[in-house]
């Protein structure tokens, strides 16, 4: 990557020589965020959500550029320096080659917590999945807002994803520290929320915390060994579960769960899943409904379990 602007410029702002337009920089991209949308839960009108998803697209592409620059390593890192240690502020000055000045300096400047960011993660991820259904629904018409010029950074969100087991390393940290399940269940709610790739996994880790003795774990690799195998035992319940409430054909329904596990995905083309669905003339006007009906309920369960191995 070619970094044109000095770190200075990406924090202050900057105007784009090119096209004479003015660019914004890091502080005042954070300014407006805490200014405007301190509390995220109270984005709830239309207008703020847009709001909220254009300033939060911005702040991720400044963000996603200075993380190419050491000061900005140095000026996260710094958020959980404790300054009351004089031997961690001196080797934290040694680490990043900081004089004493550089060191007020940096601490002048305000950056979001990292719970805050994820707060915002968590909320961008839900204004967009929102967006999905408001738009796809009827809502169209009686929207005034024009979404089109908002982009969601999907793969920036994506490039700093939350994995699996590191969620599952938290857990493990944060029940040794915390003893009690009900904050635990809440850190890891706010986490997963966070994660585009896991946040269909909510319910199934909430309910591995609340079912399981977490004190008996003794390791890292003890926590990550036990999810996989409940949650592993829960795919083929929910699987026999679903097979049986919608009366599907059980060896075909298990051989297409199966194959849209492996791909991550279920696909409505094809004949598979019509060779799932219960005996009924496709001339059935209830037909289509029941198809509809048995595929999303078939793709909630591929996101719930997709990664998680085992058989159906």
């Amino acid at each position: 990557m070619v970094l044109e602007k000095s770190y200075k410029e990406y924090m202050q702002g900057f105007t784009d020589v090119a096209t004479g337009e003015a660019r914004r920089g890091y502080m005042d991209v954070v300014a407006e965020l805490q200014q405007r949308f301190s509390n995220p839960d109270e984005i709830i009108t239309e207008k703020d959500k847009k709001d909220f998803a254009k300033l939060f697209g911005e702040y991720l592409r400044v963000e996603n550029v200075l993380q190419n620059y050491d000061e900005f390593a140095g000026l996260k890192a710094l958020q959980s320096l404790d300054m009351t240690d004089p031997a961690a502020v001196e080797a934290f000055k040694a680490k990043h080659y900081l004089s004493d000045d550089d060191l007020i300096a940096m601490q002048a400047i305000k950056i979001p917590a990292e719970r805050t960011i994820q707060d915002y993660r968590s909320t961008y991820n839900d204004i967009r999945d929102w967006l999905r259904r408001e738009k796809s629904a009827n809502e169209k018409a009686a929207s005034t807002i024009d979404w089109d010029d908002v982009v969601f950074e999907v793969d920036l969100l994506k490039s700093q994803e939350i994995n699996l087991d590191y969620i599952l390393e938290l857990i493990f940290e944060h029940n040794k520290k915390l003893k009690d399940k009900a904050t635990l269940v809440d850190e890891v709610r706010r986490l997963i929320r966070a994660s585009v790739g896991n946040r269909a996994k909510e319910s199934l880790l909430v309910d591995f915390i609340n079912q399981t003795n977490l004190d008996n774990i003794l390791d890292k690799p003890g926590i990550i060994e036990a999810f996989f195998t409940y949650a592993q035992a829960e795919q083929q319940r929910e699987a026999e579960e679903l097979i049986s409430a919608e009366n599907l054909n059980a060896e075909a329904a298990k051989r297409y769960i199966a194959a849209s596990l492996k791909r991550e995905y279920a696909s409505e083309n094809g004949t598979e899943l019509n060779a799932i669905l219960p005996k009924m003339s496709p001339l059935n006007p209830q037909y289509l409904t029941k198809k509809q009906s048995v595929f999303q309920k078939i793709a909630a369960f591929v996101e719930k379990f997709k990664g998680v191995g085992g058989q159906v």
